[in-house]
């Protein structure tokens, strides 16, 4: 269970004011139709994080216990240090084609999640915890987490951005916390 419940935690406070929830909000706001905007998101939070779990555990494979409690504690010590630069929405980003909400919501969600901090933490959180399913089940629940509120309450919490900030830090602090966890070995890679 540690998978799954680390997982949803760390990705559900790193999600919080990251971009792909300003797209929640603007996809909200764009079709006004929560539902298959929350599929959308669902779907494509599956896809994305079923592959770089994956691929995080196929380099923990190659990787000595040693070099792999380094890497995972500066890779968690270079998110904390993202995670306190705020995500900004470009212009051209947020278009979306009439094909409907579903469809938008999935290749957009998909595209934005691409390299993101909360995709490099599943990679991270994959090669760190196993099985599989939890890292996936427990990032996904922590990106509905985050993200699902935005989607219902789009206007109201698009109002409030400002608050956000401070959440940024706390994200910040729980890799930065992860990460020294790691580098000092505290616990077990298994």
């Amino acid at each position: 269970m540690d998978a799954l419940l680390v997982s949803t935690g760390v990705v559900a406070v790193a999600e919080i004011g990251d971009k792909t929830q300003l797209l929640s909000l603007i996809l909200a706001a764009r079709f006004r139709r929560p539902w298959p905007i929350v599929l959308g998101i669902f779907c494509a939070t599956i896809l994305n994080h079923f592959m770089a779990g994956w691929l995080g555990q196929l380099v923990a494979g190659f990787i000595s216990p040693e070099v792999l409690r380094w890497v995972i504690g500066i890779s968690f010590l270079a998110i904390a240090a993202w995670a306190l630069i705020p995500d900004e929405m470009e212009e051209g980003e947020a278009v979306v084609k009439p094909y409907g909400a579903f469809l938008a919501t999935l290749v957009a969600f998909f595209l934005a999640e691409m390299g993101d901090k909360t995709q490099v933490a599943t990679v991270a959180l994959a090669v760190k915890y196993h099985p599989l399913w939890q890292v996936v089940l427990g990032t996904t629940i922590g990106m509905m987490l985050a993200n699902v509120p935005a989607v219902w309450l789009g206007n109201w919490i698009s109002s409030r951005m400002h608050y956000l900030r401070m959440v940024r830090f706390a994200a910040a602090a729980l890799f930065a916390i992860l990460g020294l966890l790691a580098l000092f070995n505290v616990g077990q890679l298994t």
